[in-house]
């Protein structure tokens, strides 16, 4: 069955950076799209990034929060299953747990939070 794993979550400073990473299994990886959302305490879960599969071959294949454009970035390797997002220039209020998604299927959810 499917399965979502992230990791690389933890404490930053504001402006400071991590790397989110999602390891998939349990279905041909390269042929699906992945993003990430995010959910903070006592708020809806929110659209983080999203990327293309491997198929999409009509131009940038990512997309964006408006809230996290410029600062985000959504990569994917296929040899390892594995889908990363690389967050920078962090801000309070976007401690949150983030997770990997595809379609119906969530992962557990990666802790990030930002403090000084």
């Amino acid at each position: 069955q499917v399965h979502l794993v992230e990791s690389g979550g933890g404490w930053a400073q504001p402006g400071g950076s991590l790397t989110l990473s999602c390891v998939a299994s349990g279905f041909n990886f390269s042929r699906y799209s992945m993003n990430w959302f995010r959910q903070a305490t006592g708020k809806e879960r929110e659209f983080v990034a999203s990327i293309a599969s491997s198929e999409y071959t009509f131009g940038d294949n990512t997309r964006y929060g408006d809230s996290v454009k410029g600062r985000f970035t959504i990569s994917r390797d296929n040899a390892k299953n594995t889908v990363f997002l690389q967050i920078n220039s962090l801000k309070p209020e976007e401690t949150a747990k983030y997770y990997c998604n595809r379609s119906l299927f969530w992962g557990q959810g990666t802790q990030v939070t930002v403090s000084s």
